[in-house]
């Protein structure tokens, strides 16, 4: 007899995700996790960054718009430990939350190390060495991944450091080199630079945050660059070496040039994470699924970061419940296909879909539909008036191809516009939706109408 009908590896956003509503179907569930429940996301992604981030838009506020709305401040200032303090504050509490729904849903929560020797086996090493076994119907691999070294480049905890080390940084940085400008890397650009560290990003693509549509990409450069950050693109590491004062990186690009910075944060990318003994068809590392999320070794599942991109915690989430719900014939398991993406630095950027480059790519006949936010009401009123909707839009049935924003509260609109992709709305039934006055979202009311040519306010 199985210990549970289900032993899920992993208590991040797909384990504990996974594990719930595996719960919620009267299933006997356990979750395994060897550092804390929430993973990378809840206590060393996601959520402290975005209260580091509320942080620095505050403050930045504060000291450069102040005036703006009347308000006088003298000695404006701010405690680094504080703010740290803050973030990990807010990580404990949700991570203390999840431990609450487990007990609340009866999953048994298991700390320690999982080895899965063999289908339906799952061996748990704890802190002080002790080994148990347990045993289950299904298992559910959802273990995630760990950030990426640079080669030849290890973190030390001190002067290269990673996601993880940057959010417990005790001494804020004078200067810092961050190598890669994806959404991590942009987003701690943004972050140290509001609170005046000297910030040097290097990219090798041609734009920042180079996934998303590069018009997107070529704006928040722009802006950043307006903020004082330094942006090499087109630049790759070619020599990396620790000093007594920190590190010193030559970078060749449009030059040749050494930066010196008591600190470099490396956001290059991540590395997946297996469990111990699992021996499953892999792609590039990460494990290899069919179309019910199961692995090569019949009984055992594999969903969220560990199955490869997007790397993304609410991917990782509606993974483990489609197959959570395929594994006990509850529904027909689907792959992700259409998923916002979102960076949370200021001007905020997110995105569902197409970009403009992805839809000439396939050759696919379309319009734009574009909005600026110094057209909207609520954006000027607010003073957040920077940045724009971009609808990429199917012709001739007028469809959402492809959703762009960047500006203030841009990761919060987007979501109306993964709706009406997942719908097959088209820009009529959007511009025919009464959209409140004066709210942010009238924009993307207005891009659509801008994509048939007849936008309002422009």
């Amino acid at each position: 007899m199985a210990d549970y009908d289900l032993i899920v590896v992993g208590g991040g956003p797909a384990g504990y995700v996974g594990a719930i509503r595996a719960a919620q179907l009267g299933k006997k569930v356990a979750c395994v996790e060897m550092d804390r429940a929430g993973g990378t996301c809840l206590n060393w992604g996601c959520i402290p960054t975005k209260s580091l981030l509320k942080n620095a838009e505050v403050y930045q506020q504060l000291k450069n718009h102040g005036s703006e709305f009347g308000i006088k401040i003298e000695g404006l200032s701010y405690e680094w430990d504080k703010i740290i303090g803050r973030s990990r504050k807010v990580a404990d509490r949700l991570a203390g939350g999840i431990e609450m729904l487990f007990k609340k849903n009866k999953i048994d929560y298991i700390r320690g190390e999982a080895a899965i020797p063999k289908a339906g086996v799952v061996e748990v090493t704890d802190k002080d060495g002790k080994k148990s076994e347990h045993k289950a119907g299904k298992i559910l691999v959802a273990t995630g991944v760990v950030t990426r070294e640079l080669p030849g480049f290890p973190f030390n905890g001190k002067s290269v450091i990673g996601s993880k080390q940057a959010l417990v940084i005790a001494e804020q940085p004078k200067e810092i080199i961050i190598i890669g400008a994806g959404a991590i890397g942009i987003e701690f650009a943004y972050f140290f630079n509001a609170f005046g560290s000297k910030v040097t990003v290097v990219e090798m693509q041609p734009n920042i945050l180079p996934v998303e549509d590069t018009e997107v990409s070529v704006t928040l450069e722009k802006s950043l660059a307006k903020q004082g950050i330094k942006i090499l693109t087109n630049t790759k590491v070619e020599k990396t070496e620790t000093t007594n004062k920190g590190v010193r990186i030559t970078v060749s690009g449009k030059t040749t040039e050494t930066l010196e910075a008591d600190v470099a944060l490396v956001a290059i990318g991540v590395s997946p994470l297996l469990p111990q003994g699992l021996k499953v068809d892999l792609d590039r590392g990460y494990i290899k699924t069919d179309d019910n999320y199961e692995t090569s070794l019949k009984g055992v599942y594999a969903a969220g970061d560990i199955i490869g991109p997007p790397w993304l915690a609410h991917v990782a989430s509606y993974e483990a419940i489609q197959a959570v719900e395929g594994m006990f014939g509850v529904t027909k398991p689907k792959k992700v296909t259409v998923f916002p993406g979102c960076t949370y630095c200021h001007p905020q950027v997110a995105s569902v879909g197409l970009t403009e480059r992805a839809a000439k790519e396939k050759g696919l006949k379309f319009k734009v539909g574009k909005f600026p936010f110094i057209a909207s009401g609520k954006a000027l009123a607010t003073g957040d008036s920077e940045g724009f909707v971009k609808l990429i839009v199917g012709e001739p049935h007028g469809e959402i191809l492809g959703a762009h924003i960047i500006g203030g509260d841009a990761t919060e609109m987007i979501a109306e516009l993964g709706l009406a992709i997942n719908l097959e709305a088209t820009i009529d039934e959007i511009g025919g939706t009464i959209h409140a006055h004066p709210t942010l979202s009238e924009s993307v009311m207005e891009a659509s109408h801008a994509a048939e040519g007849h936008a309002i306010h422009i």
